[in-house]
This record gives structure tokens, C-alpha cells and sequence, in this order.
């Protein structure tokens, strides 16, 4: 029997995937087609065995949330619950605060899952490694150029036993290429130095005159606390993975995700992705095209372009490497380039929206996605185009590398802006 866990965070997180996670919890962002997290329960529901799915967060369980999970457990057959935290606890807080829940049934072991990495998941290897050699903790690992490598979980293995050796999260000098997925498969006993992290906590934030409980020992960060406390002592293994894996941590990298996750649909989810039909649109590369989305037939849509829920795209329309999300409205011979298209926003005739991509280096096979923050030296950096929702741009207007949050009407054009 075993178990997952994805873990979603709260609304206090996730600054640099602003404004988009205004209107929807980041989690249910809609990446090449369906939320993100679909991604994840899908890779999990494919694990023999599995027997339930917890999300474990801070966002409150309002009605999209309980949407999604209700329409999950129709979908996958399988129990996909929320379990709310009573306070931000980090990513390894709710772990121990929910153990019971985790444990109950008695799995065998259980992943856990982060919920902002877009993965081709492979769980089935981790599990049949963690079987050959069962250890408390196994890390997903890949590799990094030198340079990004400082960005993330740092791992030194032994690359006979691959024990975690020594780990450093956000090094400040180079230690490894190998970074930490934030995918992992643990055991029951895992659970042992959550709980020792807890009590050492509470020892030290707890005042003599202040019996009980401390509010701040439940937070446990599981890099920190526990992967580079117990590295080199036999319990932590890394399991390497060449395949896809990035960071959704800013509109950027979600529209670099769903380039990734298209061209895994072409073995995942062949059904998924738009043919080009006599009589219809013109499709280059991978597109996914919601069933309500209405496409003029001579729209040219592609490469990896998503449309979501009741888009409409007139005639003439050409849209490469862009999410259109629901409701927004495409006029004729508009022209949309590396950008994200908000919910209910419509783009007038002949008018043209282009961002610029932060894509990794072609050229260079270690190199990851840099998920920058927005802005630097109060200045908004070239990135891709994020229409707000509820955005009406009208015709002939150009709007390049610019942020414009709802409820605004453009008449102009527009070069690195943030239009408030």
C-alpha cells in the first residue's frame, strides 16, 4: 500500500508567479491544459498500489479547490483529500502535524511531492529502487549547469551507493551539480526526525515562563532541518533522473512547463493534442484546444500554444508559445507571442502582445530554467506579456514585455511597462 502527498503551500507564497496567482490558487493554474497539479495525481493514480492522495496546504478550501478535488476522485478513482494547516508550517511542518492521517492504513511508504516542479515523474523507478534498498529517504536528483546549481538543494553523493553524502540548500559556492527535484519517496520512519525537529523546536523556542506549547515548533523546512542534518549517516539516497524537470515559479517558467508537458502528451495523452483537419485551424507543433475553445479555420496556432475553456479566436489569428485562459477573446488578426492571455480578457483586431522568453540555454544540456523575479532595481524586467483578467486591448495596439493587470482598457502602445 503506499501513498502521496503533494504539497501545495499557501497564498502567502508564490510572489514571482504574480498577477496570475490573484484570480486562481498557483496550484490550479491551468499548465497545457489542465492544473497544474493534475500533472502530479495523474503520475500518482499510474502507481501500482496507490491508495490515496493528500494535498497538504495553507490555502483556505474555497469553491475551485473543492471543484478540483471533487472532480479528481471522479476521474481517477481514487481519495484525493486537502488537509488545511493551521499555519504556514514549511515543507516538511505538515508532514509531521498530518502523520497520522499519512499513516493510517499502514502504507509501505508514501511520496511527496512539491506542488510548483513540472516532471515527467518518475515514480515507478524511484519506488522499484527504494524496494532494492530500503532507506528512510529517497531524493529525486538531476543536474544542473554550474551556475544554477546555486539556485537550488545542492546534493554530493556517493556514486557507488548513492547515499547523500552532503547537502546544501542555495549554496553560496559551488558544491554539486546535482540538485534537488523536490520529488521524494520516504518511509514510515521518515517521520522519526520530523518529529525530532519538533521537539527541538520547541526546547528552544519555548521561554520559562511561558509553559506549553510554542506556535513557531511546528514549522519544519525538510532541506534544512533534516536532509542536511542527517546527509552522510546512512539514511538519505538519491535517485538520478535524466528526464524533464523545471520550476513553475514564475509566469515564465509556467509557459516553459507547458511546452514540456505538450510534448509529453505526444506518449502520455496523444488525445490531448489538436490535429490539423481539413477545414480547420492551422496547427505547427503541440497545441492543446479546450473542447468549448470556438478556432476561426484560419487561425495558425503553435507551437506549443494551450487554449483554454471558451476562448475565442477569430480569423487570421496567429498565437505561438502562449497560454489563452478561459473566457478571453482573440479578434481577428491579432497576433500573440510568448505571453499569457488572461481570464475573460479580449485583444482587439490587428493587435499584437509579444514577451520575451527566458528559455534555458539550448546549448547547453545542464542548464535550467531562472525563474527572476518581475522586477530589479525597481525596474520591470523583459519577460513575457501577461494580460490581466478582464483586460479589453483594442485594435492596433502594441504591447511588448509588459504586466497589465485587470480591468483595464490599452489604447497605445506599450514597451517593459507595468500598467496598474
Amino acid at each position: 500500500m503506499l501513498k502521496a502527498i503533494i504539497l501545495i503551500g499557501g497564498p502567502q507564497k508564490g510572489t514571482r508567479f504574480r498577477p496570475l496567482s490573484f484570480e486562481v490558487p498557483k496550484p490550479l493554474f491551468p499548465v497545457a491544459g489542465v492544473p497544474m497539479i493534475q500533472h502530479h495525481i495523474e503520475a500518482c493514480a499510474q502507481v501500482p498500489g496507490m491508495q490515496e492522495i493528500l494535498l497538504i496546504g495553507f490555502y483556505q478550501p474555497d469553491e475551485p479547490l473543492t471543484q478540483f478535488l471533487e472532480a479528481a476522485q471522479q476521474e481517477f478513482n481514487l481519495p484525493v483529500r486537502y488537509l488545511q494547516e493551521f499555519a504556514p508550517l514549511g515543507t516538511g511542518g505538515g508532514l509531521y502535524h498530518f502523520r497520522d492521517q499519512i499513516l493510517a492504513g499502514g502504507p509501505e511508504a508514501f511520496f511527496v511531492l512539491n506542488a510548483d516542479v513540472c516532471s515527467d515523474f518518475p515514480l515507478n523507478a524511484m519506488l522499484d529502487a527504494h524496494r532494492r534498498h530500503r532507506h528512510p529517504f529517497l531524493l529525486l536528483g538531476t543536474t544542473a549547469n554550474r551556475t544554477q546549481s546555486l539556485n537550488y538543494g545542492c546534493i554530493v553523493e556517493n556514486p557507488q551507493t548513492h547515499e547523500v553524502l552532503h547537502y546544501v540548500e542555495k549554496p553560496s559556492t559551488f558544491i554539486s551539480d546535482i540538485i534537488n527535484c523536490g520529488i521524494y519517496l520516504f518511509s514510515p520512519e521518515a517521520l522519526k526526525p520530523l518529529r525530532d525537529v519538533f521537539q527541538r523546536n520547541q526546547q528552544d523556542g519555548q521561554l520559562e515562563d511561558s509553559p506549553g506549547l510554542w506556535p513557531g515548533a511546528g514549522t519544519i523546512r525538510l532541506e534544512q532541518d533534516v536532509f542536511s542534518a542527517l546527509a552522510g549517516q546512512g539514511q538519505i539516497y538519491v535517485y538520478l533522473t535524466d528526464g524533464i524537470w523545471s520550476q513553475i515559479k514564475s509566469a515564465g517558467s509556467a509557459l516553459y512547463a507547458s511546452r514540456l508537458y505538450l510534448g509529453r502528451y505526444e506518449f502520455t495523452h496523444p488525445e490531448r493534442l489538436a490535429k490539423h483537419t481539413p477545414g480547420g485551424p492551422q496547427i505547427r507543433g503541440n497545441v492543446y484546444i479546450h473542447p468549448t475553445a470556438k478556432v476561426a479555420p484560419s487561425a495558425v496556432l503553435g507551437p506549443n500554444v494551450s487554449i483554454g475553456k471558451g476562448v475565442m479566436v477569430g480569423e487570421g489569428v496567429r498565437l505561438r508559445e502562449s497560454i489563452v485562459l478561459h473566457g478571453a477573446t482573440l479578434q481577428e488578426h491579432t497576433c500573440v507571442l510568448h505571453s499569457i492571455v488572461g481570464w475573460g480578457s479580449t485583444v482587439g483586431r490587428w493587435a499584437r502582445v509579444e514577451g520575451t522568453p527566458n528559455d534555458p540555454n539550448p546549448n547547453d544540456p545542464r542548464a535550467r530554467m531562472d525563474s527572476e523575479s518581475l522586477f530589479k532595481d525597481g525596474k520591470l524586467l523583459p519577460a513575457i506579456t501577461i494580460l490581466g483578467c478582464r483586460v479589453r486591448i483594442p485594435a492596433e495596439v502594441l504591447i511588448l514585455n509588459s504586466i497589465v493587470l485587470p480591468h483595464k482598457e490599452l489604447s497605445r502602445s506599450f514597451t517593459n511597462q507595468i500598467i496598474l
